[in-house]
């Protein structure tokens, strides 16, 4: 990286970062990122073969995706904190456990986003905390229905395909 990277935008999320870099030929290579403070991805699982998938409507692509609920962290918060309290924001759950399956880039060429992936099991309902502007709606499918979506493109998320492949795959070695 650059010893001296410019600021471009500072968002309350993110910022865009510009950074100048001698090139391996020596020329200067310039590379603009967003700087992110990292999010979590939740998989809560409902009974024994469920999981609560939400509706959430993106406005960077234009419609409403089928995705774990997830969520930026707050400054120095512990994502554990932040799994907990998105889920219950965003599905209304609360959870007996929450533990930590994975730890992933989102897309590294232009943005240093790093992912928390939980499982959060022992489930009671409860209302949501949404934010204001969201527009989420919890969605309960059967373990076999989440795959099904997976492998047919209807879940486009890529946290989300993170998220449900990597835990099919510890389910299937159990």
């Amino acid at each position: 990286m650059s010893e001296h990277p410019e600021e471009l935008l500072a968002t309350r999320r993110f910022r865009v970062v510009r950074h100048r870099l001698a090139g391996p030929d020596g020329r200067e290579l310039v590379r603009d990122t967003v700087q992110h403070p990292g999010a979590v991805a939740i998989l809560p699982l409902v009974g024994d073969d469920q999981v609560c998938l939400i509706r959430n409507y993106r406005i960077a692509v234009g419609k409403t995706l089928i995705e774990l609920p997830a969520g930026t962290l707050e400054p120095d918060e512990d994502p554990a904190v932040t799994a907990y309290r998105e889920l219950i924001e965003e599905t209304g759950y609360r959870a007996d456990s929450i533990e930590k399956l994975r730890e992933f880039t989102m897309s590294p060429g232009i943005l240093n986003e790093r992912m928390y992936l939980f499982l959060a099991q022992g489930l009671t309902a409860g209302p949501t905390a949404l934010e204001a502007g969201e527009e989420i709606d919890s969605l309960i499918v059967s373990w076999s229905d989440a795959m099904r979506m997976v492998y047919d493109g209807t879940i486009e998320d890529a946290k989300t395909l993170v998220g449900l492949m990597h835990y099919d795959h510890l389910r299937s070695r159990q």
